[in-house]
This record gives C-alpha cells, sequence and structure tokens, in this order.
C-alpha cells in the first residue's frame, strides 16, 4: 500500500518531491501559503520544466493551509528556514500520535521542529537539489542531487527506510547515521553560496575568482561542526575532506576546480538566494541559516567573521540599503583574508 504524504511547502524542493511521490502513486497533498501557486496547481496541475525546455504536468491536490485540518501522518517540511517555527507549530495539532515529520530544508532546522511536535515525531534529512519555482505552478527542474535521511540519534530506523525507499521516486535518496555530517556540509557550501548571491555572476565564476575566501568561509563553518564532534560528509562534488586545515594547498585547489567545472554542468548557474533577492524581492533564508551557527560558534568561542560580514551584507541587500556588485565581494575578502588572519576559524589558504 503507497503511503500518503503531505508536503508543507510547495516551492522549489517541496514541489519537486510532491511531483516524483505523486508519480510513484502516492497520494500528495500539497500545502502552500501562496495562494496564486495553489490556485495555478488546483487549475491547471503542478508543472516541473526540464533544461532541453520540454515540460510535464501532473495533477496534485493543493490547498492553503487554513483548508487543512488532518490528522497528518507522513510530513514533508519544505518551507524556507526562516519559515519553520511556524509552519511546524501549524503542523503540530494536527499530525498523527504516530505521524513523523522530515525536514528536506536548508540550515538546521530539525531543533525548531523537534521543540514543536517532538523529537520522536521528528526526522532528520539533508537535502540538495537544483530547481526554482518559476511561476505559480511551474517548477524549473535542474536534475537530481542529493538526499539523505537518518534519526535524530544518528541511527537507521523502519520509518528512515520507508522514507528513503519512498524518496527515491525522486533521485538518489539514501539512509544515513551522519545526517549532521552532510548538513554541515551543506551549511559550509551555503555559506559560499550566500557570498555570491551579493553579485549578479554566476556562482562558479564567484569561486574562481576568490578561492581564497571560498576556503576561508568554509573552514569558519567547518570549525564549528569539528567543535561539536561531527565529521563532514562530502555530497555532489563538494569534498569535504578537501577543506580541512592539514589539507595540502594543492589538494585543496584542485577541489575547488573540480567543484567549479561540476557547477558548470548544472542548469542552475545560480542560487536560491539570489533569486530571492534579484527575482522575487523577499527576505532570504540567510539569517534563519546561520542564526543558530554563529550561536554554537560562540558557545565554543569561535569567530567568525566571514559568516558575520555575508549576514550583514545579504540584511542590507533585503533592505534596498546596497546593491549587487563585485565590490561586496571585494568588501567581504578584505574583512577575512586581509583582517581576520587571528580569528580561531580562519587558516591559510
Amino acid at each position: 500500500m503507497s503511503r500518503s504524504y503531505t508536503v508543507v511547502g510547495g516551492g522549489a524542493i517541496g514541489g519537486t518531491i510532491a511531483f516524483h511521490l505523486a508519480g510513484a502513486g502516492h497520494p500528495v497533498l500539497l500545502v502552500d501559503t501562496d495562494a496564486a501557486h495553489v490556485a495555478a496547481v488546483r487549475e491547471k496541475g503542478l508543472t516541473i520544466r526540464r533544461p532541453d525546455g520540454t515540460e510535464q504536468c501532473r495533477r496534485v491536490p493543493a490547498c492553503t493551509p487554513d483548508e487543512v485540518a488532518g490528522p497528518l501522518h507522513n510530513v514533508v517540511l519544505a518551507v524556507k528556514a526562516n519559515a519553520t517555527t511556524t509552519a511546524a507549530r501549524w503542523i503540530a495539532p494536527r499530525l498523527a500520535a504516530d505521524g513523523s515529520v522530515v525536514s528536506l530544508q536548508n540550515g538546521l532546522c530539525e531543533p525548531e521542529i523537534a521543540a514543536a511536535v517532538g523529537s520522536r515525531r521528528t526526522v532528520s534529512a539533508f537535502v540538495n537539489l537544483f530547481a526554482d519555482l518559476v511561476e505559480p505552478g511551474v517548477i524549473a527542474d535542474g536534475g537530481p542531487g542529493a538526499l539523505v535521511v537518518g534519526e535524530l540519534d544518528g541511527t537507521i530506523s523502519t520509518r528512515v527506510r520507508e522514507f528513503v525507499a519512498d524518496l527515491q521516486a525522486w533521485g538518489p535518496a539514501l539512509a544515513s547515521e551522519n545526517v549532521a555530517g552532510f548538513l554541515w556540509s551543506k551549511l559550509a557550501y551555503g555559506v559560499v553560496a550566500a557570498a555570491s548571491a551579493t553579485v549578479d555572476d554566476p556562482i562558479f565564476d564567484t569561486i574562481d575568482r576568490h578561492p581564497e575566501l571560498t576556503v576561508a568561509l568554509a573552514r569558519e563553518v567547518y570549525a564549528i561542526a569539528a567543535a561539536q564532534g561531527i565529521t563532514p560528509e562530502s555530497f555532489d562534488a563538494w569534498q569535504a575532506d578537501a577543506f580541512a586545515v592539514d589539507t595540502p594547498p594543492d589538494r585543496t585547489r584542485t577541489a575547488l576546480a573540480e567543484f567549479c567545472a561540476w557547477l558548470r554542468t548544472q542548469p542552475k548557474t545560480k542560487t536560491g538566494i539570489w533569486r530571492d533577492l534579484a527575482v522575487r524581492h523577499r527576505p532570504t533564508e540567510v539569517p534563519a541559516q546561520y542564526g543558530p551557527v554563529l550561536r554554537l560558534a560562540a558557545e565554543h568561542g569561535l569567530k567568525c567573521p566571514g559568516i558575520e560580514t555575508v549576514l550583514g551584507l545579504i540584511g542590507e541587500l533585503e533592505t534596498g540599503r546596497r546593491s549587487m556588485s563585485r565590490e561586496n565581494m571585494a568588501e567581504l575578502e578584505r574583512t577575512v583574508i586581509h583582517g581576520g588572519r587571528e580569528t580561531q576559524c580562519h587558516d591559510t589558504y
């Protein structure tokens, strides 16, 4: 019997997952606060637009949160990190006693979810896929990336295996005892991606122009992970071990070059953060992603000028006090490379 799913957040990640779960025969309900998106899905179906321009449309039931009563059993939470608490509190009274919420989000969202629904009903996950919601009811899909699921305590349970089996309708979903290692590697890459969103250039060009800064930013994140005893994991073409402080510089340079070469093969050349700023003109999820990261850094006595500066730049871009410009990256580089060598999170590239 196919398990039913409620996907909360029908944007790039949630919409893509809902599309493929429905295609595999699972009853799926898509829940989103964007009334125009919900109306389009109801009227025309949920459409996936491939890199070659072809489109596939699939009927998926969709509604706004006020139309859902519950009980909910298998919930995929795919809202932006800054909407996690609101969404989790909405889910909590509707979630069945034996229900589960799996977090397909960016950042460290599981503690917020567990605070609302309980740790027993919270499942950890890491996702990296290439998609954008380009118009109501239409998602531009760049193909499979990576998706990993595991329990909060690091075990692989029956429900984790079931989630993985179902999510393989999308692509290469896996179970892992170290989801945290993937999440922290995504955060290491994510701060680089956030920095790249301060300029109107493809992310691989920005990394090519600022390799030393890229390494310094990633190492700030990995230093916090190390302080917690977390072992980072590689994903897609991002090689976590290349950013260790004792890695030979030639190895790091090679890994960055290979990562940029891989990025150039992807249809999506700019980040969702860039899209929020340049196209949708709305706040990004960057502060919600990296606020917990900086709090953990403070707990361990680590200073992270790169992350802090990126947050400041993004905040000014969100409010219109700053424009996208290559000078933003130059400013960040001056702060991290030329002014931050004494910090505990930064080391020489």
